[in-house]
């Protein structure tokens, strides 16, 4: 049996909704539990356009083998007109297999976003990344007002999920949302485990 691992799967393209991703993942792993950092390729309107097998910076890309294997699923993207990315979705679409086999059914999950903009709809963002989770018969982790966090942070951050707001500078996440995070990434890391050891 292989090493149980939880799966950070984000989309990423200025670098912030990434820098998240790490820093959910140093969370799961505080937890005792492997985090696995995976991405999806960019969609190109192009149908002649191929990605190369391996991006040429950050994190692998994805494999259905992987989610389907996952102890635990932390997922992002970037804020697209209150939606997940394109590419994120595209990667979701084709995961029925996954649906029909229940692979997915009663493992943890969470999501988290960056916008640029504090009301660019990032709630709306993180609730729409929930839904095919949701068919996928997850089980849906937020972030609890216990992280003192969610009560003093001016940019990212909700009880939905974590998030960054990078504003017009393409700014980095500060330490108020890398600590909700972190603080994700370890809730999430935690009930991947007591999740496993109920079903064996």
């Amino acid at each position: 049996m292989s090493t149980p691992y939880v799966l950070v799967l984000y989309y990423s393209r200025h670098g912030g909704t990434r820098a998240l991703a790490q820093h959910i993942a140093r969370g799961v792993e505080q937890a005792g539990i492997e985090a696995r950092l995976r991405t999806v390729p960019p969609v190109s309107t192009t149908c002649e356009a191929v990605d190369p097998a391996i991006p040429e910076e950050g994190a692998l890309y994805c494999t259905p083998e992987e989610l389907a294997n996952c102890a635990g699923l932390a997922m992002g993207s970037p804020t697209r007109f209150g939606n997940m990315a394109a590419p994120l979705k595209y990667f979701l679409d084709g995961t029925s297999s996954l649906w029909v086999s229940g692979a997915l059914i009663d493992k943890p999950a969470c999501v988290f976003t960056s916008s640029t903009s504090l009301h660019g709809g990032q709630e709306t963002t993180l609730l729409s990344m929930m839904l095919p989770l949701i068919h996928h018969g997850m089980v849906i982790a937020g972030l609890p007002y216990s992280e003192k966090g969610l009560h003093t942070t001016t940019g990212g951050g909700s009880p939905y999920g974590a998030s960054l707001v990078s504003g017009e500078t393409r700014r980095m996440p500060d330490a108020t949302e890398l600590e909700l995070c972190r603080a994700q990434g370890k809730r999430l890391g935690q009930l991947a485990l007591a999740l496993m050891n109920t079903q064996r």
